[in-house]
């Protein structure tokens, strides 16, 4: 049992994640992300240049939105577009 668990950790001892299906893949790249409704905490920070501990603050100032299905917080895309529009004056 020790022996398949080394594998599975990799050469770093950490462990590999398995590469996101091809499918998932397809969508989200013919989605504009401006068209998309959710995406995903890593995406969100991508996008923006921002880091996660300033988009959870950003969640718990109830600035950004976000909605949970399971153990996974998704972003609102149209929240984090609206966060960054420039004010008007």
């Amino acid at each position: 049992m020790r022996h398949n668990q080394r594998q599975e950790e990799g050469r770093e001892g950490g462990l590999r994640m398995r590469p996101p299906h091809k499918f998932v893949d397809a969508i989200r790249s013919a989605i504009p992300f401006a068209e998309r409704l959710t995406c995903t905490i890593d995406e969100a920070c991508q996008a923006t240049g921002l880091g996660r501990t300033k988009l959870y603050e950003l969640i718990g100032n109830e600035r950004l939105r976000t909605t949970t299905i399971g153990r996974r917080r998704l972003v609102l895309v149209s929240s984090l577009l609206q966060l960054l529009q420039p004010e008007s004056i």
